[in-house]
Order: structure tokens, then C-alpha cells, then sequence
């Protein structure tokens, strides 16, 4: 490890103490990759002048910019594609025949990155439920608000819309400016984004029927699950659908949630 004992084991509690993200003892090149740009960015020769600059300064907002580095924004879109298929064959029209059609829905994103999943939602909506697709909501949070700014710009690469998008909706919800493809208004009305740590205190949220929260748990201590899934419980509605990553479940709360089928999926509900 050419990183320094001392300065990864600080990196690791800063991050932890922060975001409550959890990293591997032998993930040392996780923090040289993902600070080594950021510390150039600030003009720092290395990566151990970096890390020197934060530890003597109180946390402020360059220690927010290196927790965020930390956190994993890996993400494109229809990611893993099955759950967007349970989304759109299974879960919505249970929750809509629920509902009623005029009622619309409230998904929320949480741990949205760069924004691709909430989009894809978005368009999910807008191809399959246009006449209810007005009157739903998607909420989209995430640590870094530099991950969000992206997001909220609705601004892809191509190498980006080519992770996952058809090109049918890719012509259909997205106009191409220069290199990039923006987003059209259409979908980016239905988003809205918003800074969120899931592992501080979180600030009120109105109840939703749909959560994501995929790839998420499994960077985090047991102890911070619980009190995530804890927080989902009470926002989650009754009849509502937590949506995990394929490592993920909700036993640390023992029986609070219950499996649910949801064709080639496995979501989960408030018991």
C-alpha cells in the first residue's frame, strides 16, 4: 500500500464518521483513485498534501467533497433491468388499482447519483402510465452534491446514454446538445433532487409508494441499517414497495418487512 498507514486509517474514519460508509482495510487504492483527482483538482501536489490540508482545518466543505469521492456513484441507466420491469408490470398497477388512477404515485429515489435511475423511472412513467405520469412524483437524493448538480442538469455523455438507455428513448426523451444529450422537460419535470445522508437524522418526507434504495446497505455497519431501514419503515407506506440491490435485505429488522414477489422480483413491505 503506498498510501500511508496513518492517512488511510484517518480516511476511513472520516468517511465513516460522515456517511457511515464502511471501507474494506485492504481497499487503500479505493481512496488513492477516487482523492488522488480531487486533490490535484485543489492544487495539491499529492495525495498526502491533500489529506494533510484536512486535518488541519475543522470539516467544512472540502471534507464534504472527499466523503462524496468516497461514496460509490457506479450507475447507469435500467440498471440490472428486472426491477424496472417488476416497477412497471408488477408494482405499479397493484399500487394504481390501490390507488385509482387519478391519484398518481410517489416514488423516491434514495442514493440517486448522477440521476439516471430516477430518469429511467421517469420514462418508464411517461411510456407505459402517460395518462396517471402527470400526477406522480419522483424524489432523487444523494450524499454528493456534486453527483446532484450533474443530475439535476439532466446533461448525459454519449458513453452515459450508451449504459443501458434504448436508443428509442433515447431519441424520444432526449435532444442532443453538442457532445452531450440533454434530458427533455417533460421527464425532468416529473424529478425533482435533493442533498440527502441517509445515515444522519432525516429531515421530513412525505410517505411514499415506491422506494429504491438499491446498492445501497452493503457499504454500511449493521448498526447503521437498522436505522436506515428503520427511517424507510416510517416513510414507506403500508402497502408501499422497498426496492433492494440483489446483496440486500431487510434482516436487520427482523420480520419488520416481508418478501413480495413482483414477477422475476423480490421486493419487500411493511409487515
Amino acid at each position: 500500500m503506498s498510501l500511508p498507514r496513518p492517512e488511510f486509517d484517518y480516511v476511513r474514519r472520516l468517511v465513516h464518521t460522515h456517511a457511515a460508509i464502511v471501507i474494506d482495510p485492504a481497499k487503500a487504492y479505493l481512496v488513492e483513485s477516487r482523492l488522488a483527482p480531487l486533490a490535484k483538482e485543489h492544487g495539491c501536489a499529492s495525495l498526502e498534501e491533500f489529506l494533510r490540508l484536512l486535518q488541519s482545518r475543522a470539516f467544512g466543505a472540502l471534507h464534504r467533497e472527499a466523503v462524496a469521492a468516497m461514496a460509490n456513484n457506479e450507475t447507469w441507466f435500467f440498471r440490472d433491468s428486472t426491477p424496472f420491469t417488476a416497477l412497471a408490470e408488477q408494482v405499479i398497477p397493484r399500487l394504481l388499482e390501490a390507488r385509482g388512477r387519478d391519484q398518481g404515485l410517489s416514488i423516491w429515489c434514495a442514493a440517486c447519483s448522477t440521476g439516471q435511475e430516477p430518469y429511467s423511472i421517469a420514462m418508464l412513467l411517461r411510456e407505459r402510465y402517460a395518462p396517471v405520469a402527470a400526477c406522480c412524483s419522483i424524489l432523487a437524493t444523494d450524499l454528493c452534491e456534486a453527483a446532484l448538480q450533474r443530475a439535476a442538469s439532466g446533461l448525459y455523455r454519449q458513453l452515459e446514454v450508451n449504459r443501458g438507455l434504448p436508443a428509442a428513448l433515447l431519441t424520444r426523451y432526449f435532444t442532443r446538445e453538442g457532445l452531450y444529450w440533454q434530458v427533455r422537460p417533460e421527464v425532468a419535470a416529473l424529478v425533482t433532487f435533493q442533498r440527502l445522508n441517509l445515515a444522519a437524522p432525516w429531515p421530513a418526507i412525505a410517505p411514499v409508494d415506491v422506494l429504491f434504495l438499491r446498492n445501497v446497505l452493503i457499504y454500511f455497519a449493521a448498526e447503521t441499517r437498522r436505522q436506515v431501514l428503520t427511517e424507510v419503515r416510517r416513510v414507506l407506506r403500508p402497502d408501499g414497495f422497498l426496492f433492494l440491490g440483489p446483496a440486500e435485505t431487510p434482516r436487520d429488522l427482523g420480520d419488520a418487512f416481508q418478501p413480495v414477489e413482483a414477477g422475476n422480483y423480490i421486493c419487500y413491505q411493511p409487515r
